[in-house]
């Protein structure tokens, strides 16, 4: 058989499920046993010879001239935990890595660089990705052959094919990683655009046109399943359809954010949300829980309730930051990483969804004469079946059907309705708990800061204001280096792994939001000590975007460059963002340059494919409508920045002062009689004015 019908039979088995295998009898321990990542833990005891990713094992693969097996996921995984008890628990196909391979596993988490790296490998050779990611490279690290999820059979099959290649063939491996290596470095490459930059709302219409057709209007978010929520989307277009008045998309917006608040997607017991919806109706969730989806959703639905007033909203921002609170804060102030969406059964069984699950007779016992009505609340019906008798409480219709429905007042049903949670919660306590992945990650927390922030920003909880400031203290005592930079992981009081760039662009942009929220010029100094940082040490001359990498990390098959948006926006997306508000702060024209630059070599793709480049949507807003600098100084500026929050405005800044200030957009406009308010444009300013009113009507004219 060729090599490449080899390749091609193999690749055709990614994604396929498997039977369970008889788990090892014997225990085993390998070199992951020394990690810190609770996911390179899970593996720590299987028969395979796990190594971490690091200098040494790279060395070893050379050395001995043997195939590097390199296999990436994330503790929360569900698919991940399947073919470790498939294969990598298993002896037989234990002996078969070990024998042919020096075998890496990689938490995608804690090495996103890596992960970038293979996944765009993959997504090359088989069109798709996700995890368990699985890779098989050349002694150099150059990836051969990849795929996603395998049964224990096709995984074997695979393993024994390409051993045998290498062994008698090993030329086509190298041809192959030759061609492979150029497509992986083609992909992080951006070219910079010499057109004059030129942005206009007729450009992103017409993108409009392309998304909208995706549209689920009934249902809310896109027209396919999987359904993820992409928050960073939503926010954008909540944003664009409240400045250019369209009903219509406003509409869209607020149903898909009823829907996914409604659906089994959200906790609907305990708050927060899982990663994504396997339905279309956002029912059943692969139930994993992940910090970076919470922490922006937070900052979606507070937005959206700025604009709507619906309570709705504000009710689920306070469940989910409930969540958090409860369940994924550490004492210092820091955020875990995520939830798993396994759980251990009454039987001992780890199995996906089954600490949120109930039956209809556990109901019934636990609810009594409230049944009736709590079942047809959150749906104990077909509606809400899943599979095994098990229902995922999902909502259908608003409070106000209800309560006409079954002819009780709004005061009954809320009371009944935090009776409910409290005694389902008390009871589904009683249950093993999924497994927390408790690393913090600093980019990652830098979005729920960002979300706590917003939560403040919205509804002037000052609980809120106080869990921010307390995790951007944590990053700036644990996370921040004596040399300038962030390390990119926290654990056991251990912070290590330099920083990537997302964490230092989510880190800024919070920081940001938390000085604009209080005033307090150390957030606003330190973000922009770690803007200057990151052009140090991240930026690319050549095209004026950001390596995803520093220039002191160890090189990888490619240096890539993270631009495209997806469930958390692209890093270069948010620095560009960040830069151009640092340029407003700062009056620094090598920022604003460099935003407009970074944003003007990708609007090429923008137009194409829309949804993975929402981001950068939001940041062309900024040039084709009226972008307004607020600069308040007085001593009564806090309260009137508070009161002006109050006010959906996206197309604006805050500077301010309770003093005389040198910074650009306040200098001599401090007076000890009265608080101003001025309304700048491009540093030019109107006359200024005391009343928020009018200072809200000045900016939107």
């Amino acid at each position: 058989m060729t090599y490449l019908k080899i390749f091609i039979a193999v690749l055709l088995l990614t994604g396929c499920k498997g039977k369970n295998s008889e788990p090892m009898e014997h225990p085993y321990t390998n070199n992951l046993i020394n990690e810190s990542s609770p996911y390179l833990l899970q593996h720590a005891h299987n028969p395979v010879n796990w190594n971490p990713w690091n200098e040494k094992t790279l060395y070893q693969a050379k050395s001995e001239k043997k195939l590097i097996l390199i296999s990436v996921g994330y503790a929360a995984c569900h698919w991940c935990h399947v073919m470790e008890h498939e294969s990598f628990e298993d002896s037989l196909v234990a002996q078969v890595m070990n024998k042919n391979f020096i075998n890496i596993k990689v938490d995608r988490e804690e090495r996103p660089d890596v992960d970038q790296v293979y996944m765009s490998a993959v997504q090359l050779m088989t069109g798709s990705g996700g995890w368990p990611m699985n890779v098989i490279a050349l002694p150099d690290g150059r990836p051969v052959w990849g795929g996603t999820y395998f049964e224990k059979d096709q995984w074997l099959s695979a393993l024994e094919q390409i051993s045998k290649l290498y062994e008698e063939d090993p030329n086509k491996l190298l041809e192959y990683a030759d061609k492979l290596e150029q497509g992986i470095k083609s992909l992080g490459v951006v070219a910079l655009n010499n057109e004059a930059p030129k942005f206009e709302k007729t450009f992103i219409d017409k993108a409009l046109e392309n998304w909208t057709n995706q549209f689920d209007h009934e249902l809310g978010g896109l027209s396919n399943v999987p359904k993820f929520m992409m928050p960073n989307n939503y926010h954008f277009l909540l944003r664009y359809a409240y400045q250019t008045d369209d009903k219509m998309l406003q509409d869209y917006v607020n149903l898909t954010l009823k829907k996914m608040a409604y659906g089994g997607i959200f906790d609907q017991i305990g708050g927060g949300f899982s990663r994504y919806s396997v339905d279309a109706k956002w029912h059943v969730p692969h139930f994993e829980k992940m910090l970076y989806d919470n922490g922006q959703l937070v900052s979606l639905y507070a937005d959206a309730y700025l604009i709507t007033k619906d309570e709705l909203y504000k009710n689920i921002v306070t469940q989910t930051l409930e969540y958090v609170q409860n369940e994924m804060t550490t004492e210092n102030g820091a955020f875990y990483s995520s939830l798993d969406a396994d759980s251990t059964t009454h039987a001992g069984e780890l199995e996906e969804g089954a600490f949120y699950i109930w039956t209809e007779d556990e109901l019934k016992s636990l609810l009594k004469e409230d049944f009736d009505l709590f079942s047809d609340y959150y749906n104990v019906n077909n509606y809400g079946a899943w599979e095994y008798n098990n229902y995922v409480l999902i909502r259908k219709e608003d409070d106000a059907s209800i309560i006409k429905k079954h002819q009780i007042d709004a005061n009954t049903l809320s009371s009944k309705i935090e009776n409910w949670k409290t005694v389902l919660l008390k009871e589904r306590n009683k249950r093993a708990k999924p497994r927390l992945d408790d690393k913090t990650l600093t980019s990652w927390n830098a979005l729920m800061l960002k979300g706590y922030v917003d939560a403040y920003r919205v509804f002037g909880n000052r609980e809120y204001l106080d869990s921010a400031i307390k995790n951007a203290t944590f990053i700036i005592e644990n996370q921040l280096r004596a040399d300038g930079g962030l390390n990119h992981t926290y654990k056991n009081g251990v912070s290590k792994i330099n920083g990537y760039l997302e964490d230092y662009a989510a880190t800024i942009d919070a920081f940001i939001a938390l000085y604009e929220n209080t005033l307090n010029e150390q957030w606003l100094n330190k973000a922009k000590e770690l803007s200057d940082y990151s052009f140090n040490h991240y930026f690319d001359k050549s095209s004026s975007m950001f390596f995803f990498t520093s220039n002191e990390d160890e090189s990888l098959v490619a240096r890539s460059t993270e631009y495209r948006d997806n469930v958390i926006p692209a890093s270069n997306s948010i620095m560009a963002k960040n830069l151009f508000k640092l340029s407003h702060f700062f009056d620094n024209t090598h920022y604003a340059q460099t935003a407009i630059t970074m944003l003007n070599n990708v609007k090429p793709e923008m137009q194409e494919y829309p949804s993975g480049y929402s981001n950068w949507f939001d940041l062309m807003l900024n040039y084709t409508q009226p972008y307004y600098e607020v600069a308040i100084v007085g001593k009564e500026a806090k309260d009137k920045i508070n009161d002006l929050n109050k006010t959906y405005i996206p197309n604006k800044l805050i500077v301010g002062s309770v003093s005389e200030n040198n910074m650009p957009l306040l200098k001599n406009r401090y007076n000890p009689e009265k608080t101003l308010i001025y309304v700048c444009v491009n540093k030019a300013c109107k006359l200024p004015v005391s009343d928020i009113n009018k200072a809200i009507k000045l900016l939107k004219e």
